[in-house]
């Protein structure tokens, strides 16, 4: 355990998340998201995870530490339901508030379609799955930039 860290990330999450520079992407996908074989295309070639818990919870941990992009431009994708793209489920709508929490302000979610996110993860610094089992528990995540201090 370390102190002020999220206990849900461990040693190869936070590797990911630090060694990403700003402008990648990561791809939080739920249980259904062939992660494994997308994950195989990514910059970091292979599958990490944040086990037995929700995309929410996952986003939580995620944004305790990774900054996103939200002020140049929409930061988080979201897959959207097939023939229903404004359709928001609940897990989608979990992830929001804790996307708005995380910012301090709203920062809207942008959709995706499907087989497109299947792409743009595989474009991806990496894929981290969790155990969501709600369907299009999904999203791609754009890494910001932490300013300095003394400006």
């Amino acid at each position: 355990m370390l102190k002020n860290l999220d206990p849900a990330l461990n040693a190869d999450v936070l590797y990911a998340l630090s060694s990403m520079g700003h402008g990648d992407t990561l791809a939080l996908v739920d249980t259904n998201f062939p992660a494994d074989s997308v994950a195989r295309h990514t910059v970091l070639g292979e599958l990490l995870r944040i086990d037995n818990v929700s995309s929410a919870r996952a986003m939580q941990a995620i944004l305790s530490v990774l900054p996103l992009d939200t002020p140049l431009q929409p930061s988080v994708g979201r897959m959207e339901v097939m023939g229903e793209p404004q359709t928001i489920p609940a897990i989608q709508r979990e992830v929001q508030t804790e996307i708005d929490l995380a910012e301090g302000q709203p920062a809207p979610m942008y959709g995706i379609e499907r087989f497109a996110f299947y792409e743009k993860a595989k474009e991806a610094y990496c894929v981290i799955a969790t155990g969501e089992t709600r369907f299009y528990g999904c999203f791609l995540l754009t890494k910001g930039v932490i300013p300095p201090t003394d400006v």
